[in-house]
């Protein structure tokens, strides 16, 4: 699978974020969601960003999925300013550079596999016979080539992140963006996802995966924990233990490590 990037330079960082803070008034009181976050993901990379409830990680995945704007700081994607950005662009460079995940997974219920995953493809402009080959290699490349025309109700919990997964890819995305991804699965279909996010990232897409699942977390390369709105750790994933990890997530029920053979 061949990813591409719309940034000026092509050795320039997948995501660099600089000083990013982000600020929500609620009503006379100023939330301070994000206090001076920098960060830089390389392209290729495997990335989790862990933190417990209230951390900020939601927020830092809205604002590298162009979901929000920095109160203040600097954020570039792909080499790109995104602050320059006006909101057609910044809603196409959204479409077209990053693939989302979440732990719901968002299908419309009456509507087959293949035309869930033409959707994003509907919205760039891209139809008719280009569509239905770019959605039906997409679902092949998740396995799903035999489910084309299921509707939601007619597949697996499984079968459905599938889906989402493959709608998330089917704009050739350089990122794939994930949100508490195995969340809504069992253990087994939740193992089968993540060997696949494995893959996807062997292949060259960056894979940035937002948990509080340790068994989760340990499949990336690298962990990023949030605590306060602000990055307390910062390391490669196989320097981090159980301790380390259910401190830095703020949950004690992930005290002990969750072993995910993939």
């Amino acid at each position: 699978m061949r990813m591409h990037s719309s940034g000026p330079e092509s050795n320039a960082p997948v995501i660099e974020l600089q000083n990013v803070t982000k600020i929500y008034q609620m009503g006379r009181v100023q939330v301070h969601a994000l206090r001076g976050v920098s960060l830089i993901i390389e392209r290729g990379e495997y990335v989790a960003i862990i933190g417990a409830s209230g951390s900020g990680k939601s927020t830092l995945m809205n604002i590298i999925g162009l979901l929000d704007r920095p109160t203040s700081g600097a954020y570039r994607l792909n080499g790109v300013d995104v602050a320059q950005l006006g909101k057609g662009r910044l809603a196409d460079v959204r479409n077209r550079e990053i693939g989302f995940v979440f732990q719901r997974f968002h299908l419309l219920p009456r509507t087959t596999a293949q035309r869930q995953v033409e959707l994003p493809l509907f919205y760039a402009g891209v139809r008719g016979k280009v569509a239905k080959r770019r959605a039906l290699d997409a679902l092949m490349q998740v396995r799903l080539g035999e489910r084309v025309d299921h509707r939601p109700d007619e597949l697996s919990g499984g079968q459905q992140q599938r889906v989402a997964i493959a709608r998330a890819l089917v704009m050739r995305p350089s990122i794939l963006l994930a949100d508490e991804p195995t969340g809504a699965l069992d253990s087994q279909t939740g193992r089968e996802v993540l060997a696949l996010f494995r893959e996807l990232n062997e292949a060259g897409i960056t894979v940035i995966v937002v948990t509080h699942d340790q068994g989760v977390a340990s499949q990336a390369q690298r962990i990023v924990a949030l605590r306060d709105g602000a990055i307390i750790s910062d390391a490669p994933s196989r320097t981090i233990s159980s301790t380390q990890f259910a401190s830095a997530s703020g949950d004690a029920a992930h005290h002990r490590f969750q072993e995910v053979g993939v």
